[in-house]
Protein backbone atom coordinates (compact mmCIF):
# COMPACT_ATOMS: atom_id res chain seq x y z
CA UNK A 1 0.00 0.00 0.00
CA UNK A 2 1.04 3.44 -0.45
CA UNK A 3 1.31 5.67 2.62
CA UNK A 4 -1.79 8.18 2.16
CA UNK A 5 -2.42 8.92 5.88
CA UNK A 6 -3.04 13.20 6.71
CA UNK A 7 -1.29 14.22 9.60
CA UNK A 8 -3.68 16.49 10.49
CA UNK A 9 -7.30 15.28 12.51
CA UNK A 10 -8.25 18.07 11.98
CA UNK A 11 -6.64 21.02 9.51
CA UNK A 12 -8.19 24.31 10.04
CA UNK A 13 -6.57 26.08 7.54
CA UNK A 14 -2.90 25.71 5.69
CA UNK A 15 -0.68 24.20 8.71
CA UNK A 16 -2.37 24.82 11.43
CA UNK A 17 -4.81 22.59 13.14
CA UNK A 18 -5.07 19.87 15.42
CA UNK A 19 -1.92 17.27 14.64
CA UNK A 20 -2.29 13.37 15.34
CA UNK A 21 0.92 13.58 16.87
CA UNK A 22 -0.14 16.26 19.87
CA UNK A 23 -3.29 14.16 20.01
CA UNK A 24 -1.00 11.51 20.94
CA UNK A 25 0.87 13.29 23.70
CA UNK A 26 -2.88 14.30 24.92
CA UNK A 27 -4.11 10.50 25.01
CA UNK A 28 -0.91 9.41 26.35
CA UNK A 29 -0.98 11.57 29.37
CA UNK A 30 -4.84 10.91 30.01
CA UNK A 31 -4.49 7.56 29.84
CA UNK A 32 -1.09 7.91 32.45
CA UNK A 33 -3.16 10.41 34.70
CA UNK A 34 -6.74 7.54 35.29
CA UNK A 35 -4.36 4.58 35.37
CA UNK A 36 -1.96 5.87 38.14
CA UNK A 37 -4.90 6.87 40.17
CA UNK A 38 -6.40 4.15 39.92
CA UNK A 39 -3.10 2.03 41.23
CA UNK A 40 -2.55 4.57 43.96
CA UNK A 41 -6.17 4.37 45.16
CA UNK A 42 -5.97 0.46 44.70
CA UNK A 43 -2.55 0.52 45.96
CA UNK A 44 -3.81 2.98 49.23
CA UNK A 45 -0.98 5.21 48.39
CA UNK A 46 -2.27 8.01 49.66
CA UNK A 47 -1.51 10.37 46.04
CA UNK A 48 -4.94 12.10 46.14
CA UNK A 49 -6.36 12.97 42.04
CA UNK A 50 -5.05 16.48 43.00
CA UNK A 51 -1.35 15.27 43.45
CA UNK A 52 -1.41 12.68 40.63
CA UNK A 53 -2.68 16.01 38.06
CA UNK A 54 0.63 17.78 39.51
CA UNK A 55 2.85 14.45 38.84
CA UNK A 56 1.57 14.34 35.17
CA UNK A 57 2.11 17.60 34.66
CA UNK A 58 5.96 17.49 35.99
CA UNK A 59 6.26 14.18 33.98
CA UNK A 60 4.78 16.41 31.11
CA UNK A 61 7.56 18.48 31.53
CA UNK A 62 10.04 16.05 31.53
CA UNK A 63 8.98 14.43 28.71
CA UNK A 64 9.16 17.10 26.18
CA UNK A 65 12.12 18.60 27.71
CA UNK A 66 14.19 15.44 28.08
CA UNK A 67 12.93 14.41 24.57
CA UNK A 68 14.15 17.24 22.93
CA UNK A 69 17.54 17.60 24.17
CA UNK A 70 18.01 13.92 23.90
CA UNK A 71 17.57 14.32 20.37
CA UNK A 72 19.62 16.95 19.94
CA UNK A 73 22.55 15.32 22.22
CA UNK A 74 22.04 12.06 20.95
CA UNK A 75 21.64 12.44 17.32
CA UNK A 76 21.82 16.13 16.48
CA UNK A 77 24.53 18.21 18.68
CA UNK A 78 25.03 20.92 15.49
CA UNK A 79 21.83 21.95 16.64
CA UNK A 80 23.11 23.90 19.94
CA UNK A 81 24.72 25.99 17.04
CA UNK A 82 22.15 26.32 14.60
CA UNK A 83 20.36 29.99 14.63
CA UNK A 84 17.93 31.63 12.26
CA UNK A 85 16.44 34.94 12.16
CA UNK A 86 13.02 33.67 12.09
CA UNK A 87 11.06 31.97 14.96
CA UNK A 88 11.99 29.86 16.65
CA UNK A 89 15.11 31.09 16.10
CA UNK A 90 17.12 28.52 17.88
CA UNK A 91 17.63 24.70 16.62
CA UNK A 92 17.32 22.99 19.80
CA UNK A 93 13.70 24.76 19.84
CA UNK A 94 12.97 23.73 16.12
CA UNK A 95 10.78 20.60 17.24
CA UNK A 96 10.29 20.00 13.09
CA UNK A 97 13.68 19.48 12.95
CA UNK A 98 14.59 15.52 14.25
CA UNK A 99 11.36 15.63 16.42
CA UNK A 100 11.94 13.58 20.04
CA UNK A 101 14.70 11.19 21.00
CA UNK A 102 12.57 8.42 23.51
CA UNK A 103 15.95 7.92 25.23
CA UNK A 104 16.21 11.69 26.40
CA UNK A 105 12.51 11.56 27.27
CA UNK A 106 13.25 8.73 29.86
CA UNK A 107 15.86 11.14 31.36
CA UNK A 108 13.59 13.91 31.46
CA UNK A 109 10.78 11.66 33.35
CA UNK A 110 13.13 10.38 36.04
CA UNK A 111 14.66 13.76 36.74
CA UNK A 112 11.02 14.91 37.24
CA UNK A 113 10.05 11.84 39.64
CA UNK A 114 13.13 13.26 41.98
CA UNK A 115 11.89 16.59 41.79
CA UNK A 116 8.58 15.88 42.29
CA UNK A 117 9.54 12.97 45.45
CA UNK A 118 11.58 15.86 46.79
CA UNK A 119 8.71 18.11 47.16
CA UNK A 120 5.77 16.69 47.77
CA UNK A 121 8.18 13.59 50.09
CA UNK A 122 6.78 11.13 48.22
CA UNK A 123 8.83 7.93 47.55
CA UNK A 124 10.95 8.25 44.05
CA UNK A 125 11.31 4.89 43.64
CA UNK A 126 7.44 4.70 43.73
CA UNK A 127 6.79 7.15 41.12
CA UNK A 128 9.13 5.57 38.90
CA UNK A 129 7.64 2.35 39.13
CA UNK A 130 3.75 4.67 38.15
CA UNK A 131 5.60 5.74 35.12
CA UNK A 132 6.88 2.78 33.84
CA UNK A 133 3.87 0.86 33.95
CA UNK A 134 1.89 3.73 32.62
CA UNK A 135 4.33 5.29 30.12
CA UNK A 136 4.36 2.61 27.67
CA UNK A 137 0.49 3.54 27.26
CA UNK A 138 1.89 7.03 25.54
CA UNK A 139 4.42 5.38 23.53
CA UNK A 140 1.85 3.40 21.75
CA UNK A 141 0.06 6.57 20.85
CA UNK A 142 3.22 7.55 20.09
CA UNK A 143 4.41 5.24 17.68
CA UNK A 144 0.78 5.47 16.30
CA UNK A 145 1.42 8.68 15.39
CA UNK A 146 4.67 8.44 13.99
CA UNK A 147 3.03 6.06 11.07
CA UNK A 148 0.49 8.43 10.48
CA UNK A 149 3.02 11.10 9.54
CA UNK A 150 5.60 9.16 7.75
CA UNK A 151 8.17 9.15 9.73
CA UNK A 152 11.01 6.80 11.61
CA UNK A 153 9.96 4.77 8.73
CA UNK A 154 11.36 1.27 8.47
CA UNK A 155 13.74 -0.88 6.16
CA UNK A 156 13.12 -1.92 2.62
CA UNK A 157 11.25 -5.53 2.32
CA UNK A 158 10.28 -7.63 0.70
CA UNK A 159 7.24 -6.49 -1.74
CA UNK A 160 5.31 -8.97 -1.52
CA UNK A 161 5.56 -8.59 2.45
CA UNK A 162 2.11 -8.73 3.51
CA UNK A 163 2.14 -5.40 5.37
CA UNK A 164 4.70 -3.46 3.50
CA UNK A 165 4.18 0.39 2.90
CA UNK A 166 5.52 2.66 0.77
CA UNK A 167 5.81 6.03 1.74
CA UNK A 168 5.78 9.03 -0.04
CA UNK A 169 8.13 11.34 2.16
CA UNK A 170 10.93 9.21 1.16
CA UNK A 171 11.48 11.24 -1.87
CA UNK A 172 12.66 14.10 0.42
CA UNK A 173 15.53 11.90 0.71
CA UNK A 174 16.23 11.40 -2.67
CA UNK A 175 18.21 14.29 -3.39
CA UNK A 176 20.85 13.62 -0.97
CA UNK A 177 20.78 10.01 -2.20
CA UNK A 178 20.52 10.01 -5.61
CA UNK A 179 19.21 13.13 -7.23
CA UNK A 180 18.85 11.53 -10.34
CA UNK A 181 16.04 9.59 -9.12
CA UNK A 182 14.46 12.95 -8.92
CA UNK A 183 14.16 12.90 -13.31
CA UNK A 184 11.83 9.84 -12.56
CA UNK A 185 9.11 12.21 -11.09
CA UNK A 186 8.24 13.50 -14.04
CA UNK A 187 4.85 11.80 -14.26
CA UNK A 188 4.34 12.65 -10.41
CA UNK A 189 4.34 16.36 -10.54
CA UNK A 190 2.57 16.58 -13.65
CA UNK A 191 -0.10 15.71 -11.47
CA UNK A 192 0.06 17.99 -8.85
CA UNK A 193 -0.09 20.90 -12.49
CA UNK A 194 3.62 21.37 -12.52
CA UNK A 195 4.81 20.85 -16.42
CA UNK A 196 8.03 18.23 -17.08
CA UNK A 197 9.85 21.44 -18.66
CA UNK A 198 9.60 23.41 -15.55
CA UNK A 199 10.40 19.96 -13.36
CA UNK A 200 13.23 19.28 -15.08
CA UNK A 201 14.92 22.59 -15.54
CA UNK A 202 14.68 23.41 -11.50
CA UNK A 203 16.02 19.71 -10.77
CA UNK A 204 18.95 20.53 -13.27
CA UNK A 205 19.72 23.79 -11.00
CA UNK A 206 19.02 22.10 -8.00
CA UNK A 207 23.20 22.08 -6.74
CA UNK A 208 24.35 25.47 -7.79
CA UNK A 209 21.07 27.60 -7.22
CA UNK A 210 19.01 28.09 -4.47
CA UNK A 211 15.77 29.52 -5.04
CA UNK A 212 15.81 26.53 -7.68
CA UNK A 213 16.33 24.02 -4.35
CA UNK A 214 13.09 25.33 -2.53
CA UNK A 215 10.97 25.04 -4.97
CA UNK A 216 11.86 21.32 -5.74
CA UNK A 217 11.39 20.57 -2.28
CA UNK A 218 8.13 22.83 -2.37
CA UNK A 219 7.22 20.44 -5.18
CA UNK A 220 7.81 17.47 -3.76
CA UNK A 221 5.65 18.54 -0.30
CA UNK A 222 2.92 19.30 -2.69
CA UNK A 223 3.10 15.95 -4.07
CA UNK A 224 2.58 14.29 -0.62
CA UNK A 225 -0.03 16.42 0.49
CA UNK A 226 -1.99 15.98 -2.80
CA UNK A 227 -1.93 12.18 -1.85
CA UNK A 228 -2.55 12.89 1.60
CA UNK A 229 -5.40 14.70 0.62
CA UNK A 230 -7.03 11.73 -2.17
CA UNK A 231 -4.51 12.69 -5.42
CA UNK A 232 -5.54 9.54 -6.61
CA UNK A 233 -3.47 10.01 -9.81
CA UNK A 234 -0.70 10.93 -8.10
CA UNK A 235 -0.95 8.28 -5.55
CA UNK A 236 -0.59 5.93 -8.87
CA UNK A 237 2.05 7.81 -10.64
CA UNK A 238 4.25 7.74 -7.61
CA UNK A 239 3.80 3.65 -6.33
CA UNK A 240 6.18 2.14 -8.75
CA UNK A 241 9.04 4.84 -7.94
CA UNK A 242 8.80 3.65 -4.28
CA UNK A 243 10.64 1.38 -2.02
CA UNK A 244 8.63 -0.75 -0.12
CA UNK A 245 9.22 -1.00 3.49
CA UNK A 246 8.37 -2.54 7.10
CA UNK A 247 5.76 -0.75 9.27
CA UNK A 248 8.21 -0.08 11.82
CA UNK A 249 6.26 2.17 13.58
CA UNK A 250 3.53 -0.50 14.00
CA UNK A 251 5.94 -2.91 15.21
CA UNK A 252 7.47 -0.68 17.90
CA UNK A 253 3.57 0.18 19.14
CA UNK A 254 3.07 -2.75 19.66
CA UNK A 255 6.10 -4.08 21.31
CA UNK A 256 7.51 -0.59 23.11
CA UNK A 257 3.80 0.24 23.97
CA UNK A 258 1.19 -2.54 23.85
CA UNK A 259 3.60 -5.35 25.37
CA UNK A 260 5.64 -3.79 27.71
CA UNK A 261 2.43 -2.48 29.38
CA UNK A 262 0.52 -5.70 29.50
CA UNK A 263 4.04 -7.56 30.87
CA UNK A 264 4.40 -4.54 33.48
CA UNK A 265 0.77 -4.45 34.56
CA UNK A 266 0.42 -7.79 35.33
CA UNK A 267 3.51 -7.92 37.38
CA UNK A 268 2.72 -5.81 39.72
CA UNK A 269 -0.07 -7.43 40.39
CA UNK A 270 1.47 -8.86 43.25
CA UNK A 271 3.27 -6.75 45.94
CA UNK A 272 6.99 -6.13 44.75
CA UNK A 273 10.25 -3.47 45.84
CA UNK A 274 9.96 -0.28 44.94
CA UNK A 275 12.39 -0.23 42.00
CA UNK A 276 11.42 -3.40 40.46
CA UNK A 277 8.73 -2.34 38.17
CA UNK A 278 10.89 0.83 36.64
CA UNK A 279 13.88 -1.85 36.41
CA UNK A 280 12.19 -3.80 34.71
CA UNK A 281 10.52 -1.41 32.17
CA UNK A 282 14.48 -0.79 31.48
CA UNK A 283 15.49 -4.46 30.94
CA UNK A 284 12.58 -5.04 29.03
CA UNK A 285 12.13 -1.39 26.81
CA UNK A 286 16.22 -2.28 25.93
CA UNK A 287 15.54 -6.04 24.35
CA UNK A 288 12.33 -4.86 22.57
CA UNK A 289 14.04 -1.40 21.25
CA UNK A 290 17.19 -3.14 19.92
CA UNK A 291 15.12 -6.19 18.00
CA UNK A 292 12.29 -3.02 17.10
CA UNK A 293 15.59 -1.27 15.32
CA UNK A 294 16.20 -3.92 13.08
CA UNK A 295 13.46 -3.52 11.22
CA UNK A 296 13.87 0.48 11.22
CA UNK A 297 15.89 2.62 9.05
CA UNK A 298 18.55 4.42 11.04
CA UNK A 299 18.88 8.28 10.87
CA UNK A 300 20.04 9.21 7.52
CA UNK A 301 22.66 11.43 8.58
CA UNK A 302 24.18 9.04 11.15
CA UNK A 303 24.01 5.67 9.33
CA UNK A 304 24.64 2.30 10.86
CA UNK A 305 27.44 2.16 13.60
CA UNK A 306 29.86 -0.22 14.87
CA UNK A 307 28.81 -4.04 13.98
CA UNK A 308 25.81 -2.48 11.97
CA UNK A 309 23.99 -1.06 14.74
CA UNK A 310 21.69 1.74 14.86
CA UNK A 311 22.59 5.08 17.35
CA UNK A 312 19.36 3.78 18.87
CA UNK A 313 20.77 -0.10 19.16
CA UNK A 314 23.39 1.54 21.01
CA UNK A 315 21.64 3.64 23.46
CA UNK A 316 19.67 0.76 23.95
CA UNK A 317 22.63 -1.30 25.17
CA UNK A 318 23.92 0.61 27.34
CA UNK A 319 20.42 1.29 28.86
CA UNK A 320 19.95 -2.76 29.20
CA UNK A 321 23.50 -2.42 31.60
CA UNK A 322 21.97 0.42 33.68
CA UNK A 323 18.69 -1.64 34.24
CA UNK A 324 20.52 -4.91 35.23
CA UNK A 325 22.58 -2.73 37.90
CA UNK A 326 19.34 -0.95 39.33
CA UNK A 327 17.81 -4.30 39.17
CA UNK A 328 20.47 -5.79 41.58
CA UNK A 329 20.34 -2.80 43.52
CA UNK A 330 16.57 -1.91 44.22
CA UNK A 331 15.86 -5.53 44.89
CA UNK A 332 18.13 -6.09 47.18
CA UNK A 333 17.53 -2.88 49.43
CA UNK A 334 15.93 -3.73 52.68
CA UNK A 335 12.24 -1.70 51.98
CA UNK A 336 9.01 -2.88 52.51
CA UNK A 337 7.15 -4.53 49.56
CA UNK A 338 4.67 -2.04 47.78
CA UNK A 339 1.03 -3.42 47.83
CA UNK A 340 -0.02 -5.34 44.47
CA UNK A 341 -3.19 -3.77 42.69
CA UNK A 342 -4.84 -7.30 43.32
CA UNK A 343 -4.20 -7.55 47.03
CA UNK A 344 -5.04 -3.99 47.84
CA UNK A 345 -2.73 -4.11 50.63
CA UNK A 346 -1.52 -0.49 51.99
CA UNK A 347 1.80 0.32 52.58
CA UNK A 348 3.58 3.75 53.77
CA UNK A 349 4.72 5.66 50.95
CA UNK A 350 5.70 8.65 52.30
CA UNK A 351 8.94 9.60 53.93
CA UNK A 352 9.10 10.76 57.50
Amino acid sequence: MVHDFDPFALRISGDFGIRWYGLSYMMGFICAYLLITWLAKRQRAGLTPQMVGDFITYAAIGTLVGGRLGYVIFYGPDLFMKFKSTFPYWGVLAVNEGGMASHGGMIGIVLACLLYARKYSVNSLYLLDLVAVSGPIGVFFGRIANFINGELVGRPCDPTFPLAVKFPQDILQWPSQDMTKLTELVPVVEKVGVNREQWLELVDKFRFDMVSRDQVYSIMNKVIEGIQNGNTAAKEAIAPLLTPRYPSQLFAALGEGLFLFLILFLLWRKPRKPGFIAATFVLLYAIVRVGDEHFRMPDAHIGFQWLGFTRGQWLSIAMFVVGLILMFVWTRASSLKISGWGKGQSVKLYRK
